[in-house]
């Protein structure tokens, strides 16, 4: 599979709030699943639909932005979220817990065969 992303996704697992912008400001809970300085993957309970407006609360950090992609599959609800321009995440800014870089996870190479 080729990668279209300019930016590599960290992967992560962290329980965060999410704020929906729309008429309600209602906040739900979801899972970070992966992370990069311009957007974020989310898994969730319901579902959010391509196009809706959210605001990721993360420590103290606010990350407004736009879902992108929603899928659906056993195991949940997922979102891509874009974050809005001028918006960048760091790890300066917040760091998530389990965070991994799949790239360090191919270049592990498995001890020689006995």
């Amino acid at each position: 599979m080729i990668e279209r992303r300019a930016e590599a996704r960290l992967w992560c697992s962290h329980l965060i709030r999410v704020r929906l912008e729309d008429a309600d400001g209602r906040t739900l809970a979801a899972n970070l699943e992966d992370i990069s300085p311009s957007g974020a993957c989310l898994q969730t309970e319901e579902p959010l639909a391509a196009g809706t407006r959210v605001c990721l609360l993360l420590g103290r950090q606010r990350f407004p932005g736009t879902v992108r992609y929603a899928v659906v599959n056993e195991v949940g609800h997922f979102a891509g979220v874009q974050f809005d321009g001028g918006r960048k995440w760091s790890r300066e800014a917040f760091e998530p817990q389990h965070l991994t870089d799949p790239a360090e996870m191919r270049e592990r190479k498995s001890p020689p065969a006995r």
